[in-house]
């Protein structure tokens, strides 16, 4: 079985360590993890984990945020991977830091790279894990806030949010979206 795993981010030294870049910062977790790297490959960088017996094909977008669905398409193409084995991680303003929910399908929330991917693949029915990254910003300020670096206290807590985003992922792979969302959701 084979899964793709899509963290959404820009590419770039300027984003690297921004609230948007989360789902980089989590596919990077579990490839580092794993003791695998990323190549540099068509619309993204691509690492593969092996887990029970699943094949995790992590990307990376290197279309920028906005365009993700070029990617997430040609992968889903290239690899023969069904929509249900299709999970993309995302930033969420309207959850609080840290909290990860996990959803078989919806809207993009506002948010432009969901807003593509349904785009491109002609479907809003994929999974995601959004991983909440907060809303302290005045009105107006949303993509200040996004773009914007993380607080000391959020760097300090990130490596352990990471790593359980990660276990949701092995999750997904292994025990299938309504169990894991059972098991992690609220948590």
């Amino acid at each position: 079985m084979k899964y793709l795993i899509v963290g959404l981010g820009n590419i770039g030294a300027e984003y690297a360590d921004t609230r948007h870049n989360i789902g980089f910062k989590v596919v990077d977790g579990l490839a580092q993890a794993a003791d695998v790297s990323f190549t540099a490959d068509r619309y993204g960088s691509i690492a593969e984990v092996k887990f029970k017996g699943r094949t995790l094909l992590l990307l990376k977008p290197s279309t920028y945020m906005n365009l993700s669905g070029k990617a997430v398409r040609y992968w889903m193409n290239e690899e023969k991977i069904p929509i249900e084995n299709l999970f993309v991680v995302v930033d969420d303003i309207a959850l609080p830091f840290g909290t990860l929910r996990i959803r078989g399908k919806g809207s993009d929330g506002g948010h432009n790279g969901l807003k593509n991917i349904a785009e491109m693949i002609g479907s809003t029915d994929y999974s995601r894990l959004r991983f909440g990254v907060g809303g302290d910003f005045p009105k107006g300020m949303q993509i200040d806030y996004v773009l914007g670096h993380w607080t000391p206290e959020e760097v300090a807590a990130l490596p352990e949010r990471i790593a359980q985003a990660g276990e949701v992922i092995k999750a997904f792979g292994t025990i299938g979206l309504a169990r894991t969302m059972n098991t992690y959701n609220g948590k």
